[in-house]
């Protein structure tokens, strides 16, 4: 789901929700180029191997490293966009108060497991950090990536938080299209909005848009 499902206005919870969305896009960034900095030295792993009989020393606790935290950094981001594997089968029959009343309850649910991972994240960076783990081959601290762990989920949390309460205030105020929340968007909504996005039309818009302002 394209961040065109996520609307904003001139309120406290929007104001919170763009603040809160740089800080998880330049780590959903930093996720990236960590991707990208992942396949660049595998490939120099395999041509030093190939060609000159030396990979690259630590290879595999580098990778080691990398591979938990491309998975977790873009976290945050993923939900502000709504783009976590969900099914909207059934919230998608019903309308009113009712979705947000289901919306409010799976996220509240999120929010206890987030809080529950936070806790457990945090006992293993600790350890990690007390008994000074390293990695097998070039004694990489392993305490690094574990401590991203907890990080990121207590961003989650706070993302969670917000969207908690833009559910809270749409349940209670009966609003069609609440702030700070993706929106549920028809499969035909969310083709065009992606083949904006990849075309470059998305960003015209906004260009044109800010002019027209």
């Amino acid at each position: 789901m394209s961040s065109h499902s996520v609307l904003e206005d001139d309120s406290l919870l929007s104001r919170l929700d763009r603040a809160l969305f740089r800080v998880e896009s330049a780590l959903n960034l930093a996720g990236g180029l960590l991707i990208l900095a992942v396949m660049l030295l595998s490939v120099a792993n395999i041509l030093g191997r190939k060609l000159f009989d030396a990979p690259i020393s630590g290879y595999i606790d580098w990778m080691i490293q990398a591979v938990p935290l491309m998975a977790v950094l873009g976290i945050g981001y993923c939900q502000r966009l709504g783009g976590h594997i969900r099914m909207d089968f059934v919230i998608g029959k019903l309308n009113g108060r009712a979705v947000w009343a289901f919306e409010l309850l799976s996220t509240l649910l999120m929010l206890i497991i987030t809080a529950a991972l936070i806790y457990g994240t945090w006992d293993h960076a600790e350890r990690a950090i007390r008994l000074g783990d390293s990695t097998v081959d070039i004694n990489l601290p392993i305490w690094p990536t574990k401590l991203a762990f907890p990080i990121m989920f207590a961003l989650l949390a706070v993302r969670l938080t917000l969207q908690l309460w833009a559910f809270w205030r749409a349940l209670a105020a009966g609003e069609l299209t609440p702030v700070a929340v993706p929106l549920i968007e028809d499969a035909a909504a969310q083709a065009r909005h992606e083949a904006e996005t990849v075309s470059g039309l998305e960003d015209d818009a906004r260009g044109d848009g800010g002019a027209a302002r």
